[in-house]
């Protein structure tokens, strides 16, 4: 569906450089990388919003480096939605169809349509001004869908939305995905989001593509110290012994550690994984159950980005939590403090 040939793009001191990239039809492809590192650069390359220094767009197997964006049919959703104040949101999802000459009757089903899909027809004669973040972005969405683009280009579509929000977009993202059969790229600094929401996933870095590949491969098997220093390194434990607990769940012994895993099947497990910001930590214990929550204590304190890697000690072993550096300020942990940590039940990996 996408076929990026030789591509290079000049946006200040800074440069796009894609020698190649595929993107097969129908698939939900994200783009993952830091703040800065061109990631809607690239999708304003695709869009035809952005001037190429060389290279060629290909979609759906024609030539599109020369067309202008309203010819490619592309939908692009920009972070910030770009509603237009002075419409409804009935006005605003048909605004496209009418640029496009469409006839009255079709402009009215065709919003019916898209508005049921992404579950707004009860808000189509509000002003788009009284919205909620999530229901600004489902209007965009039904704007950009309403087109029956190729490709739908998502621009860090949930990073403007509060947790809960983001959480049941993600799963609307994909069930609108899995019905209208439609590429999407999207693009997001969040891990989390690109690995419950993708086919494939490409690491981009300092406007380099540097691995593309299905989200195990790139979360478990970085090929460089660019992925791996992003990702963060797996905490890998071997199991000792492997015993069913419940439907779909295990409990592994790695040393001392007996830990809760999800398994749906008869084979032993191994290995574990849990990456380290799935290792939450406190200085109190935490609330509730006793399961996957242990006591250890601060052993490294590594600076790393906007956040901070911490080593816990717990039982013999060094595990890896990756935290924000406000909660070490809110925490005031030094080394060989006491700390409470809990690993996040469903996001254990069978490694």
């Amino acid at each position: 569906m996408i076929y990026i040939k030789d591509l290079t793009v000049q946006h200040g001191n800074f440069t796009l450089s894609i020698p190649k990239l595929d993107i097969s039809h129908g698939t939900y492809f994200v783009i993952l990388g830091h703040t800065g590192s061109g990631k809607t650069v690239f999708l304003e390359a695709i869009a035809g919003l952005r001037p190429l220094q060389s290279g060629e767009v290909w979609i759906n197997g024609e030539n599109a480096t020369l067309r202008a964006p309203e010819k490619r049919k592309v939908g692009y959703v920009p972070q910030d939605y770009v509603l237009f104040p002075f419409l409804n949101v009935y006005e605003n999802i048909a605004f496209g169809l009418k640029e496009v000459h469409c006839r009255c009757l079709n402009v009215h089903e065709k919003v019916n349509r898209y508005s049921e899909l992404m579950g707004i027809s009860h808000i189509l004669s509000r002003s788009v001004n009284s919205l909620s973040g999530g229901e600004k972005q489902r209007v965009a969405l039904a704007r950009a869908l309403v087109l029956t683009p190729k490709v739908l280009l998502l621009d860090e579509p949930l990073s403007n939305l509060d947790l809960q929000t983001g959480k049941h977009l993600r799963l609307e993202l994909k069930r609108i995905h899995q019905e209208l059969k439609v590429t999407i790229i999207h693009v997001t600094h969040n891990q989390l989001e690109a690995e419950e929401i993708s086919d494939q996933i490409a690491v981009i870095s300092n406007g380099k593509i540097v691995q593309v590949g299905p989200p195990k491969e790139v979360f478990f098997y970085p090929e460089n110290s660019d992925v791996s220093d992003f990702i963060g390194k797996p905490n890998i434990l071997n199991c000792d012994t492997c015993k069913r607990v419940g439907q779909g769940l295990v409990e592994v012994e790695c040393g001392n550690l007996h830990i809760i895993v999800p398994h749906d099947e008869d084979t032993p497990v191994t290995r574990i994984a849990i990456f380290p910001h799935d290792i939450f930590i406190s200085d109190m214990p935490f609330p509730g159950p006793s399961i996957n929550r242990f006591k250890g204590m601060v052993a490294e304190i590594n600076k790393k980005g906007d956040g901070v890697e911490i080593g816990l000690k717990v039982d013999g072993q060094i595990l890896r939590s990756e935290v924000p550096i406000s909660i070490l300020n809110d925490t005031g942990l030094v080394i060989g403090r006491e700390i409470y940590l809990m690993l996040k039940l469903r996001r254990i990996k069978i490694y």
